[in-house]
């Protein structure tokens, strides 16, 4: 099917994936208002929050964080976003999010190394979840989770929204799909941002608003050095899976969901801290990862230093096919053929209709309608049963394979993971490090024990 650019723009984003069997506005003809919770109040939290407020008539009861402050800060926000203009219930502890409010959505915008056990228990409460990547901090979780979604029958869409990224689409049906590129045997994916937190603070003591203790959870506990929020925890392998885990993920995911590739058959991976020693971050600052999907080979490189190979995409993929190659990023897609004309598209924006995006601190305006469009899609499929466009078996198959390359940087070998044995063929340590070890309380979940 061959889709004129202007005419997909008009149908929008989330009918042209393929993924809904009945109109998304259906879901306007709800009784109620579902019922909403967030867990993690941050920027990102807030973010998809707003969002998922601005296409359906939701009703939001309750918000949870370990920071009174952002807390408070988000009820009044959200106050002045929907409809109800009330301020939802607030939690310190998500556990009595779930119990006193019993949502019908949950949107989880925490750090890393919450989402496994945040999603899987709002999921036993009866409620359907929309859960940031990457969904988990090891492989295991991630298998828990696709368990749980099934056991309880609960949609769960994963917040990988290059999947409903106009542009992105347009590419997908009228390059990839119109054969235009021929045969395709190798991508490249990237990131050379310098996102990587550098600092040195000294340990300090726990402000009286943090919870610190609930904030780690299940992880490690690292001596309290400043507030984790935002950029700070990312620099940590306690909490999450360094460049890769945060932006392969999203880069890998979307070159699977383009190319319509399952799991990668092998994965191997170099890399360490190479140039920027002096700060506390324990993430890599250089890495290589290759997977491999049969006669096809991903390559991903992130460098969080020096220049980007290609300015016009310092972040994204390029898929190399036979009769040409396509470039994507969040803020375009270029085709450049090796005969005939180059394509070009620019990220889709709605500042006309939707001006509360320019009153949102921090927002990613290029990102705001993709986002609509998962959450659109995310509600269609609840309403339908069918699987969303990330579902959290995509979402787990994208996550699990970063991982999986930091075991294989970490062992030094290339990895063959076997998803229905769950183990890595051959080799009994690296299907060791497929679980973390959880701090106690907590317990780490599995996929027969959910």
């Amino acid at each position: 099917m061959k889709i004129h650019r202007r005419e997909f723009l008009k149908t929008g984003a989330a009918l042209a994936l393929g993924a809904i069997s009945s109109p998304a506005m259906s879901y306007f003809h709800q009784p109620k208002p579902l019922r909403v919770g967030l867990i993690g109040t941050g920027w990102y939290g807030k973010s998809d929050l707003f969002k998922l407020i601005q296409v359906a008539p939701v009703d939001v009861v309750g918000l949870c964080d370990v920071d009174k402050n952002l807390l408070k800060e988000a009820g009044s926000l959200v106050s002045q976003r929907q409809q109800s203009g009330k301020v939802p219930a607030l939690f310190g502890d998500y556990r009595k999010l779930l119990s006193e409010q019993k949502p019908d959505i949950v949107l989880i915008g925490s750090p890393d190394h919450w989402h496994a056990l945040q999603a899987i228990d709002a999921m036993k409460a009866g409620a359907h979840v929309y859960v940031q990547k990457p969904i988990s901090v090891d492989v295991m979780e991630g298998e828990a989770m696709v368990a749980a979604a099934r056991k309880y029958k609960r949609t769960v869409q994963v917040g990988l929204q290059r999947r409903s990224t106009p542009h992105l689409i347009d590419a997908k049906i009228n390059v990839v799909e119109a054969g235009l590129l021929g045969k395709i045997s190798h991508v490249e994916i990237f990131c050379y941002y310098h996102m990587r937190n550098n600092s040195n603070p000294p340990v300090q003591a726990i402000p009286d608003f943090l919870d610190y203790e609930m904030w780690t959870g299940p992880a490690p506990l690292r001596l309290y050095d400043g507030l984790p929020h935002r950029g700070w925890w990312r620099a940590f392998m306690e909490y999450g899976n360094g460049i890769v885990g945060d932006m392969c993920v999203h880069m890998l995911d979307a070159v699977r969901w383009t190319l319509d590739l399952g799991w990668p058959t092998r994965i191997s991976s170099s890399g360490g801290i190479y140039v920027q020693k002096t700060g506390k971050s324990n993430i890599a600052d250089t890495q290589t990862a290759i997977f491999e999907f049969g006669n096809l080979t991903a390559v991903w490189q992130h460098r969080t230093w020096g220049p980007a190979v290609d300015p016009d995409y310092p972040w994204g993929f390029k898929i190399y096919g036979d009769k040409g190659v396509l470039a994507g990023s969040p803020y375009r897609f270029d085709f450049t053929p090796t005969e005939g004309k180059k394509i070009h598209m620019d990220v889709t924006y709605e500042r006309e209709k939707y001006p509360e995006d320019l009153k949102e601190k921090d927002i990613e305006l290029h990102t705001a309608p993709a986002t609509r469009g998962q959450m659109l899609n995310f509600l269609s499929c609840i309403e339908s049963g069918n699987k969303p466009v990330a579902d959290i078996e995509e979402g787990h198959i994208s996550t699990a394979s970063c991982i999986l390359a930091n075991v294989a940087m970490k062992t030094g070998r290339t990895l063959q993971y076997d998803p229905t044995k769950r183990i890595v063929v051959n080799d009994e340590e690296a299907t060791q490090l497929l679980t973390r070890a959880y701090r106690g309380p907590w317990i780490h979940p599995t996929p027969e024990g959910i």
